[in-house]
């Protein structure tokens, strides 16, 4: 692959795409043209990226001719007909939607963790995990390394951001709405979101878990490679801005303390440890953060083996736009 692609984003006025953008010149990646691809409604809307102004195109065949990478930050519905045309066209397409995560000829990546698992010769797609999932594999990656994985339990805690530019205005415009005495009006999500947390992400499927749940225990056993892991997930929506937390609940084979722990993670690529019991990462103070935070970390008495930690990270960059990127840039690197 040429040094310095022709890169497409795809979907590039959204919450996501637009990030997309800002990584991109964040990490001083040298793109010989980027294109910004979205829906009719925004072209010849322009955004700069290194002091040149690019105007938005529209999405449509014929637009990924000559691109080398493709980000796509759009549905699962759109990536399902476009990701094949970018594909077709030549380009390395690498998807933030669900369509492509568990299928089982597309690698499922988080570069810390299984970049491996991309092959150049067999693959030309690669999904981008949901951002629970990014957050918590590279945890659990340095656990199993120390002493395997029996159990998992993760609870998240995961801001609105995650459901996209209408549920942060939502967010706001409720929170204005109760001080001001006026009606609460929602759309975003199934309740009021404003000083509330709401344990439903995604719809409801037949065994009682939520499709984003399920994301999160298939998503982890993929990466991991681990098909028969014991986990389970409860998904939460609270009233913050950006940023998911985990609460983490794990069952070790074998034996492992917190300071083994501690020196683990502090050498563990894109991971931030808070070693002190009276630290510890909030949503608030890691937004704009491109590491994965973990801090009360500490041994779990209920079991033999048991450890509980908690784990938080900025959703929309390393939980999408900065991982999707760091997998370019390893691309770039082979």
């Amino acid at each position: 692959m040429r040094k310095e692609p022709v890169v497409a984003i795809v979907g590039a006025t959204g919450l996501v795409g637009n990030e997309m953008l800002v990584v991109l010149e964040e990490r001083e990646i040298k793109c010989s043209d980027l294109r910004l691809c979205a829906s009719r409604d925004s072209v010849g809307e322009v955004y700069k990226f290194h002091n040149e102004e690019i105007e938005v195109e529209e999405l449509a065949e014929g637009v990924f001719e000559g691109v080398d990478i493709a980000l796509f930050a759009t549905s699962a519905e759109l990536s399902a007909t476009f990701v094949p045309m970018a594909v077709e066209a030549g380009a390395i397409a690498i998807d933030n939607s669900s369509h492509y995560r568990m299928d089982p000829n597309v690698p499922l990546i988080v570069p810390e963790v299984n970049f491996a698992a991309f092959k150049e010769q067999e693959h030309r797609i690669i999904a981008n995990p949901n951002c629970s999932t990014i957050q918590l594999v590279p945890v659990l990656r340095a656990l199993e390394e120390l002493a395997g994985l029996k159990h998992v339990v993760v609870s998240t805690y995961q801001s609105v951001s995650g459901a996209g530019k209408g549920a942060l205005d939502e967010l706001w415009g409720q929170t204005l709405a109760i001080f001001n005495q006026q009606e609460v009006q929602h759309e975003a999500f199934q309740h009021q979101i404003a000083f509330n947390c709401i344990p439903q992400i995604d719809i409801f499927l037949d065994d009682g878990f939520t499709k984003e749940e399920h994301k999160i225990i298939n998503e982890s056993r993929k990466i991991l490679g681990l098909p028969n892991l014991r986990i389970t997930a409860t998904a939460v929506r609270v009233p913050v801005f950006y940023s998911h937390a985990e609460s983490v609940f794990v069952e070790t084979e074998r034996e492992v303390t917190a300071e083994q722990i501690v020196q683990k993670l502090a050498v563990t690529e894109g991971i931030q440890v808070y070693p002190s019991n009276e630290e510890y990462p909030m949503q608030l103070e890691t937004s704009g953060s491109d590491a994965i935070h973990v801090g009360r970390i500490r041994r779990d008495q209920s079991v033999p083996h048991g450890v509980s930690l908690w784990i938080v990270a900025d959703n929309v960059r390393k939980g999408a736009a900065v991982n999707a990127v760091q997998i370019a840039e390893r691309l770039l690197a082979d």
